[in-house]
């Protein structure tokens, strides 16, 4: 069954078109290297919890947007290996393809798929 690695990070929304170009750049590159599908997700209706919350999760700032995005892929093995080859790609490299995000909030991880309706 598919892999899928989960992203949630807080974007500031004046960069919102900024991050629309860069994450559009990066699924090219996440697509050449074995992923089947990536999605990006711009925050619209998503609560302030009082405990926890997305919004707390990726200590979003007043003049930030929560992004939740996932990228689809075959299985782990391929994963591992396209990830590999996103990481050492020039495309992506920060000098070339900067974040217009503070990536030390991001929070992610890679799931093994158990259901798909």
């Amino acid at each position: 069954m598919a892999y899928v690695d989960g992203f949630l990070l807080a974007v500031p929304t004046a960069n919102k078109e900024a991050y629309r170009t860069h994450a559009a750049d990066a699924a090219i590159v996440f697509k050449e290297h074995g992923a089947v599908r990536v999605v990006e997700c711009w925050g619209d209706d998503v609560p302030v919890g009082r405990i926890k919350s997305m919004h707390t999760a990726v200590m979003r700032k007043p003049d930030e947007t929560v992004v939740f995005s996932w990228i689809v892929w075959p299985d782990k093995a391929t994963r591992d290996a396209g990830m590999a080859k996103v990481f050492a790609d020039s495309r992506l490299q920060p000098d070339r393809n900067p974040m217009p995000f503070d990536g030390t909030r991001m929070i992610f991880g890679g799931f093994e798929m158990i259901v798909e309706a």
